[in-house]
């Protein structure tokens, strides 16, 4: 053989074993797979807004979509059946982690799993729920962040006596199918309205139809008022519950600044979006290693007042610079 032929067949043999580490290189980064189950309904701008703030976040983390990330997203509208099923579904497809939102979701969720970690958001009683030993030490597969601090029921008490000072009984709207567990606010509630004299009962609703009646008997005699608590019954039919508060002209306080921004007299919560994006912090430690079953439940760090003065106009209510002050927004 000539030398020059050698040469080159040294090359191609050289080439042939260096392309396979070349390309092995260049290869991208396998993808992560990660579920998300939404309690409430995907025709929700708000709740589009937290898988909005959870997928921003997660990019600032360095995970795209496309690249080494997939979300497969699945929205209940809070109907249980649709929650069972697609809580299977998604553990079917055996993602890295999950994302839940809602306590009839990880109720579902934890039924189908015990090992792919679950990280959840708006949830109001995590132990209660058994879905975790202890705040600090949650110990099992699933972990995440409290809608809730179980002190904001009198807070809620609190200000709806401040804007609605006639106030003297309430009724909390909630189903009890779907809604975060009463016992959760109801001490705290019950403590404010004893200073305020006023009287907290319960209304508990199963269907669309029994709305009504909870606010028209608020309305029977002066001085009725509605607590609306975290629930995706309640807010799934947030349209109706706030035209009828202001049909019967009954002071109502809502759970997230969502139903004051499609009408409803007054909220206060947490930030939700604050919320979605600090449960992205968790995935992103789930996927680089950490134990779920260590990463603490964590309660809101941030809460928001927001008021809508055109319907405390339609309630006749006058709001006081001492309440305006302090308002997160005020929605003309």
């Amino acid at each position: 053989m000539r030398r020059r032929e050698f040469i080159t067949l040294l090359g191609v043999v050289a080439a042939s074993t260096a392309c396979p580490r070349y390309i092995r290189a260049q290869q991208p980064e396998q993808a992560r797979r990660i579920g998300i189950l939404m309690g409430w309904a995907e025709s929700d701008p708000a709740v589009k807004s937290y898988v909005a703030a959870f997928r921003d976040a997660l990019t600032k983390l360095g995970w795209t979509e496309g690249n080494n990330l997939r979300i497969e997203l699945r929205w209940s509208a809070g109907d249980p059946h649709r929650i069972k099923t697609f809580a299977k579904e998604l553990i079917d497809l055996r993602p890295d982690a999950i994302l839940g939102s809602t306590t009839p979701v990880i109720t579902a969720l934890a039924g189908e799993t015990r090992t792919i970690p679950i990280v959840f958001a708006a949830v109001g009683d995590p132990i209660g729920g058994g879905f975790a030993a202890s705040f600090a030490h949650p110990g099992g597969n699933i972990t995440g962040f409290t809608g809730n601090d179980p002190t904001i029921g009198g807070k809620w008490m609190e200000l709806l006596k401040e804007i609605a000072p006639r106030t003297v009984r309430t009724a909390i709207l909630f189903n009890p199918a779907t809604a975060s567990p009463l016992q959760i606010y109801m001490p705290s509630i019950q403590t404010a309205a004893t200073s305020f004299a006023v009287e907290v009962s319960a209304a508990p609703v199963h269907a669309r139809e029994e709305i009504e009646g909870v606010i028209a008997a608020q309305a029977h005699d002066p001085g009725g008022s509605l607590i609306v608590i975290p629930d995706p019954f309640n807010r799934g039919n947030r349209d109706l519950i706030i035209a009828l508060a202001v049909r019967y002209r009954v002071p109502t306080i809502y759970y997230t600044r969502a139903l004051v921004e499609s009408g409803g007299l007054i909220s206060y919560s947490d930030d939700f979006n604050e919320e979605f994006g600090r449960a992205a912090g968790y995935i992103d430690r789930i996927l680089k290693g950490s134990k779920v079953g260590e990463l603490p439940i964590q309660r809101p760090t941030k809460f928001e007042l927001v008021i809508n003065m055109k319907t405390a106009k339609a309630l006749s209510l006058t709001v006081s610079s001492g309440l305006l002050s302090i308002a997160d927004e005020v929605i003309e």
